[in-house]
C-alpha cells in the first residue's frame, strides 16, 4: 500500500476539561466526559470565543486563548486531524469557550435564560405576524430558517395545525411568565382563543372536549381535519395529539386563570377518562378509531390495542403538571402520581436493554415490531422519564420514583450521549450490536434540539435536588452544547439539528425553524425551567415570574405562583407586586398570592427565592445612587455571585453606592478585597458608603484604607 493510502484528514469537534497546557510545545491536554485523555496542538492562527446569547455581540477571546487554558476548564476545539502511518495529530482551529472563568458558565447568570426567551419568542412573533397584530389566520405550520413563511405555504390555500398552534402559544405564554412582556401574551391569549374557535369540539351529550387534527384555510373558508393525516396515526385519533392540544392553553391559564381554559382541560382529560383508558389493565391506548372512538378497532391497523411512551407519560410535562401548578386540585395529583406509577412499573427494562420500552400491547407486553420504531430507543424519552419523575416525587415523595430517575440518570451517557465531542444522540437501537458492543445510530449522529433540553432539564433537576457534583457536571455539559452550537445569531431562534460536530445541519426539513415538530415549545420550555432549577436549586439566585389573571376568575382570588414541582418547602415567595405596587397578602410558604377584589386583569409580580439561600444580595438605583444589601454569608462559596452583583451595579457608573451590610454574618477577605478594588476602579467622584452596622473586622478593613465613608441610620444588631 503507498504511503498516501495511509494518509487521511478528517475535521472533528473536541469536548473536555483542560488538563494541562505547554506553552513550550504549543499544546494541551484534553480530557472528555468519559476520561479519555487527547493533545490539543494550536497553530498560530487559532481563534478563540466566549459563548455568547441571542442578542449579544461576537465574544472574540483569541487574544487571551492561552492564558484561558487552565486546568479544569470545559472548552470545545474544532480542529483538523492528521493520520499518517505511525502518527496522528489533532490541531484545534477554533476553541469556544462556555465559562468566562474557571467554574463561572455563562448560561448560569440569572438574565441568560430569560434574554434567550424573549429573543426566541420575538422570533416566532417576527416570523408568523410580521405586522404585530397576531391574527392567528395568519400563521403558517411552516417556517423558513430565516424566518419567513414558505412560498408553498403562503398562498390561499393552508394548512393549520392543532398542535403546532398549541405548541407555539405554550413558549409565548412561558415567554411571559419570564419576562412581563406584554406581546408575548397577548399573541398567547389571541392563539389560545383562535385554537377554542376553530379547533375545538365540545361534546354536550358525552360531556367531552376534542380537538381537530387541524384546518386547511381555503380561498371560501374553513375545511376541518378530523382524524390525523400523519404516517404514524393516518385516519386515527392519535392521543399525543390531543394532549398536546392542551400545552399552550394550560400555560396560558396559569397566567390569566381563565375559567374557560379550565373548562377545556376538564373535557379533554374527560375525552382520555371515557375512551382512552383501558380500565381493565390500566394506562391509556395511543390511539382511537374516528369514527367509533374505539381503540381496539381492526381499522386502526397496528395502532389497534396499543400504548407507547406518548399515551402515557407526555401527559406530566405537556400539560398535568401546570395545569396542577394553576389549581392544586387533587385530581390532577392523582392523575400526576397513576402516571408516574405506570412509568416506574412498566417502562424500565435494564434486564435486555439500557434504555426503556416505551411502546406495549393492550396488556402491556413490549411491542418491538411496530412502524419505525421497532426495538430502538429514543434516547430525550428516557431523560424525559428522569426528569418528570424527579419533578412527580416532590408531589408524591414515593422512593420509587427517584431510583428510577437516579438509575436512568447514571446509566444514560455512556449509552445516549457523544462523550468525545458532547451532546446527545437521537435514536439508536436499544440493544447493543453483537460484535462491538455500541448501541448503533438507526438513521444518523445528528443532534436534535429537543433531545439536548432534556438532557439539561434531567440533570439541573437531578443536580437541584441531590447535591450530586456528577450530574451538575453532565447538566453542565449538556447545557455548554446547547448553548454553543443551536443558537442561530444570524437569523434568530435555534437550530433543529446539528452534525456531531456541532455543525448546524441544514438540508429538508431539518432546515426548517417552524413545522409539525418545532414551534418553540421545546426552546422556550428549557429555557423557562432551566431558569427554574438553575436560580433557585443550584446557584442561589432569586427568579421573578410574571402574571395577568382577573381576581374574580380565581378561587377565593388566590394566585398560585409555584413555578414548578420542586422539593417541599425548598422555595419561598418573598416578595409581591400588584400593578407595580409593592404587595403583603401572600403566603411566603405556600406560594400564593391573595389578590385584592376586582374583575379587571392586575398585573402580579413575583419574586421567588431559595428557602436556604446563604446570600441575598438586592440591589436599586435612587437617582445616582446604588443601594447594594446584604443578607447572610459571603464566603468563597458566595464570592463569584458578590462579584457579579457588584460588577453589574458599578457598570452603571453610580456617583454613590451605599452598602447595607448590617445583615452580613460573615464576610471573607476576597470579598473584602473586591470591595477595595471596585473602590479603586470607580474613581475619586464617586463615594463608598457603609450605611448602618457592620461586623467589626469588615468595618475596620474598609475604613482603614481611607476609601470608604461610614453612615448611621440603620437600627440593627449582630448576635
Amino acid at each position: 500500500m503507498s504511503g498516501s493510502a495511509e494518509r487521511r484528514t478528517f475535521s472533528d469537534t473536541l469536548a473536555g476539561y483542560v488538563t494541562y497546557y505547554s506553552p513550550t510545545q504549543h499544546r494541551f491536554g484534553l480530557r472528555t466526559s468519559d476520561d479519555r485523555e487527547f493533545t490539543v496542538h494550536l497553530p498560530r492562527n487559532v481563534s478563540s470565543r466566549i459563548v455568547r446569547n441571542l442578542g449579544d455581540d461576537y465574544r472574540d477571546t483569541t487574544a487571551n486563548t492561552l492564558d484561558m487554558l487552565a486546568e479544569g476548564r470545559y472548552l470545545f476545539a474544532y480542529g483538523i486531524t492528521y493520520q499518517w502511518e505511525g502518527g496522528e495529530r489533532f490541531e484545534a482551529k477554533e476553541i469556544t469557550f462556555p465559562e468566562e472563568s474557571r467554574g463561572s458558565y455563562v448560561f448560569e447568570h440569572p438574565a441568560w435564560w430569560v434574554q434567550q426567551a424573549a429573543a426566541v419568542a420575538d422570533f416566532y412573533l417576527r416570523g408568523h405576524f410580521p405586522d404585530g397584530t397576531y391574527d392567528w389566520r395568519n400563521f403558517r405550520t411552516n417556517l423558513t430558517l430565516s424566518g419567513t413563511h414558505l412560498p408553498d405555504f403562503d398562498g390561499a390555500d393552508v394548512r393549520q395545525e392543532t398542535d403546532t398552534i398549541s405548541r407555539l402559544v405554550y413558549g409565548l405564554s412561558t415567554a411571559y411568565l419570564l419576562t412581563g412582556e406584554d406581546r408575548f401574551l397577548e399573541a398567547a391569549e389571541s392563539g389560545t382563543e383562535y385554537l377554542r374557535e376553530h379547533m375545538r369540539v365540545t361534546d354536550a351529550q358525552d360531556g367531552i372536549i376534542y380537538w381537530y387534527h387541524g384546518i386547511d384555510v381555503t380561498r371560501t373558508g374553513q375545511r376541518k381535519v378530523f382524524a390525523s393525516e400523519f404516517g404514524d396515526d393516518f385516519d386515527a385519533i392519535p392521543m399525543y395529539e390531543q394532549i398536546y392540544a392542551l400545552a399552550g392553553p394550560t400555560q396560558t391559564y396559569r397566567i390569566t386563570g381563565d375559567p374557560r381554559i379550565l373548562n377545556d382541560i376538564d373535557g379533554t382529560v374527560a375525552l382520555f377518562e371515557r375512551y382512552f383508558r383501558d380500565r381493565h389493565l390500566g394506562g391509556f391506548f395511543s390511539h382511537l378509531d374516528p369514527i367509533t372512538l374505539d381503540p381496539n378497532a381492526d381499522s386502526l391497523g397496528r395502532n389497534r390495542s396499543r400504548k407507547n411512551w406518548n399515551s402515557v407519560g407526555d401527559h406530566a410535562p405537556a400539560y398535568l403538571i401546570n395545569a396542577y401548578l394553576a389549581t392544586g386540585r387533587e385530581d390532577f395529583a392523582a392523575l400526576l402520581e397513576e402516571t408516574a406509577d405506570t412509568i416506574v412499573e412498566r417502562f424500565p427494562d435494564e434486564e435486555t436493554s439500557p434504555f426503556v420500552q416505551e411502546r406495549f400491547h393492550a396488556d402491556w407486553s413490549p411491542d418491538r415490531t411496530w412502524g419505525w420504531q421497532q426495538d430502538r430507543a429514543v434516547v430525550g424519552h428516557n431523560l424525559k422519564i428522569a426528569w418528570n419523575l424527579t419533578r412527580i416525587k416532590a408531589l408524591h415523595d414515593k422512593s420509587e420514583y427517584g431510583v428510577t430517575a437516579d438509575r436512568i440518570g447514571e446509566i444514560m451517557p455512556a449509552v445516549g450521549s457523544d462523550q468525545l465531542r458532547g451532546g446527545w444522540y437521537d435514536v439508536v437501537e436499544r440493544r447493543p450490536d453483537p460484535d462491538s458492543g455500541i448501541h448503533r445510530m438507526v438513521w444518523h449522529d445528528r443532534k436534535a434540539w429537543w433531545q439536548q433540553e432534556q438532557a439539561i432539564l434531567a440533570y439541573l433537576i437531578l443536580a437541584g435536588t441531590s447535591g450530586d457534583p456528577e450530574q451538575l457536571r453532565l447538566a453542565r455539559e449538556a447545557a455548554s452544547f446547547y448553548n454553543a452550537f443551536f443558537l442561530d445569531y444570524e437569523d434568530g431562534g435555534v437550530y433543529f439539528n446539528v452534525l456531531a460536530n456541532g455543525i448546524p445541519y441544514l438540508l429538508g426539513t431539518e432546515r426548517l425553524k417552524g413545522s409539525h415538530a418545532m414551534a418553540g415549545y421545546h426552546a422556550l420550555e428549557l429555557c423557562y425551567l432551566s431558569a427554574v432549577y438553575t436560580g433557585l436549586l443550584i446557584s442561589n439566585d432569586p427568579l421573578t415570574l410574571h402574571f395577568r389573571p382577573r381576581p374574580c376568575d380565581l378561587p377565593e382570588r388566590v394566585l398560585r405562583v409555584a413555578p414548578d414541582l420542586l422539593p417541599a418547602g425548598s422555595v419561598e415567595l418573598t416578595r409581591v407586586w400588584v400593578d407595580g405596587v409593592p404587595y403583603h397578602r401572600f403566603d411566603n410558604k405556600e406560594l400564593t398570592v391573595q389578590l385584592p377584589e376586582g374583575d379587571m386583569p392586575v398585573r402580579v409580580r413575583v419574586e421567588l427565592e431559595p428557602a436556604q439561600m446563604r446570600l441575598r444580595m438586592r440591589t436599586e438605583f435612587d437617582g445616582d445612587t446604588a443601594h447594594i444589601r446584604c443578607d447572610g454569608i459571603i464566603d468563597a462559596a458566595e464570592l463569584e455571585k458578590f462579584r457579579r452583583i457588584l460588577g453589574e451595579v458599578m457598570a452603571a457608573q453610580p456617583q454613590r453606592v451605599e452598602f447595607h451590610l448590617c445583615q452580613v454574618t460573615e464576610m471573607c477577605r476576597p470579598a473584602i478585597n473586591e470591595l477595595l478594588f471596585q473602590r479603586t476602579k470607580a474613581g475619586l467622584d464617586a463615594d463608598f458608603v457603609i450605611v448602618g452596622c457592620t461586623l467589626p473586622d469588615v468595618a475596620d478593613a474598609l475604613l482603614a484604607t481611607d476609601a470608604f465613608l461610614l453612615e448611621g441610620g440603620d437600627e440593627c444588631a449582630h448576635e
